[in-house]
């Protein structure tokens, strides 16, 4: 949560524009996704799905939350070390919610492995939240990428959109574009 923090908030900022008073809004759980999370807060009449007990938290403490109209759908599963819910319970719930837009946040990027986590239920669940939403946004700072960890979440041609940070190398945000059709630098 603390790393690259100004990034992640800039991330989190230009994500945030996607997103319309009415909408229904997918959040897996990561450390970008939470301050996204923090920028819903001034979006009125959302309702945010997320596998992510700490999203799910931050919008329990705001007072300000139930006073927009925001309401939190948790999905259910078995709880990581970081606090995310996952496992079939999570992708069973997932696959009768349907989202405007599900925003992912990922471990690696890399240009052959996709998407990718270290961890395979959260893989699953990842792929569960972005089947469940009409638009694929990853929402990953600059160091994320060519990291490749144990499992693939999704192809980068699965992916409608990349919010990442300007320390995105040149050479980089050109493979990143190669795959996905709207990469966006925060």
């Amino acid at each position: 949560m603390h790393r690259l923090r100004a990034e992640k908030e800039a991330i989190a900022r230009v994500a945030a524009t996607m997103v319309e008073p009415g909408m229904a809004v997918g959040l897996s759980g990561g450390s970008t996704t939470w301050f996204l999370a923090r920028q819903l807060l001034r979006i009125p009449d959302v309702t945010v799905l997320t596998n992510s007990l700490a999203i799910a938290d931050l919008f329990e403490e705001v007072d300000d939350a139930a006073e927009t109209g925001t309401s939190v759908v948790l999905t259910g599963g078995i709880r990581t070390p970081g606090r995310a819910l996952v496992g079939p319970v999570a992708v069973r719930s997932l696959s009768y919610l349907h989202c405007d837009i599900s925003f992912l946040s990922v471990h690696g990027i890399h240009e052959e492995a996709g998407l990718t986590t270290p961890n395979i239920l959260e893989a699953e669940t990842s792929r569960a939240m972005a089947a469940s939403g009409g638009r694929t946004v990853v929402v990953a700072d600059h160091t994320k990428w060519d990291v490749v960890s144990l499992t693939t979440v999704l192809d980068l041609e699965d992916v409608d959109v990349l919010v990442t940070d300007r320390g995105l190398p040149d050479p980089a945000a050109e493979v990143a574009r190669a795959h996905i059709a709207d990469v966006r630098l925060a």
